[in-house]
């Protein structure tokens, strides 16, 4: 459900997620805008999760706040480093249709990609978060030409991107703590080196648009100081047959009644 408003020369929506379970205020026309990508990437957090995550470039909010609607425990700091898109998270945390999850949430305004005492005076300080999940822009210059410059912001990818964020989540989780990310699968080997040595024991699930089609995302999660080996687990599968309505899986995944990565 989205409702458009214009409010003067910035014209917004009002979009439902998780079955209306919470609402995102999101830009027209420009910046980023929340998907499925989000709802993916929040279900890989542990149901029965109940610590302080931090939600890496979220935009308006949707995956800190998508965490927030599952697990009624947890408290979410969403850092977002554009100033109009932590706005618009700003602005979503007010919305009243978000009240039993405002007090749980606030906004950070900081780069993910500062390091050492820089990244601390931001707001970031060491071991202070239980999980985070990113989805950063993992998208090549030539995969999203656009004359938007906060769209680009959000979409493109930077030089060193996976080494720069993960070194940041790292830095910022307790010894125990875990991190999932959500990207192409071409960009599994920059993942993966950019977790070692930082995090271990990663669980893999590629994404397919159907049965037959090649993966379109790969969601990753792995645990801080862990030792085990990459487990690449079953698919998800988001359309069956040749309509567009979700998966019976997919479907439970997205609007926050499943986890990604079962129960554990």
């Amino acid at each position: 459900m989205a409702q458009a408003v214009s409010a003067g020369p910035a014209a917004y929506t009002v979009d439902a997620f998780h079955r209306g379970r919470f609402f995102l205020v999101q830009p027209v026309g420009r910046g980023h805008r929340a998907g499925m990508d989000a709802m993916m990437l929040a279900a890989a957090v542990p149901s029965a999760f109940n610590g302080r995550l931090a939600d890496f470039g979220a935009g308006a909010g949707a995956a800190g706040l998508a965490v927030l609607s599952r697990c009624p425990g947890a408290e979410a700091v969403l850092v977002e480093l554009a100033e109009e898109m932590a706005a618009f998270a700003d602005t979503t945390l007010g919305h009243p249709g978000n009240a039993h999850l405002g007090d749980r949430a606030s906004v950070l305004r900081a780069d993910v990609t500062l390091a050492g005492s820089a990244r601390q005076s931001a707001g970031l300080a060491d071991r202070s978060f239980d999980f985070v999940v990113m989805n950063p822009p993992f998208n090549a210059v030539e995969d999203r030409a656009t004359p938007d410059a906060l769209r680009r912001q959000a979409h493109v990818m930077g030089e060193g991107l996976f080494e720069n964020w993960l070194r940041s989540a790292a830095a910022v989780l307790k010894p125990t703590g875990g991190v999932a990310l959500i990207a192409r699968p071409e960009q599994l080997r920059k993942i993966l080196d950019a977790l070692d040595g930082r995090f271990g024991s990663a669980e893999m699930i590629a994404v397919h648009p159907r049965p037959q089609a090649a993966a379109i995302r790969i969601v990753v999660r792995a645990w801080r100081g862990a030792r085990g080996k990459l487990s690449i687990l079953p698919p998800l599968v988001m359309h069956e047959g040749s309509g567009n309505g979700f998966s019976a899986r997919a479907d439970l995944v997205c609007n926050g009644l499943a986890p990604l990565f079962g129960e554990g």
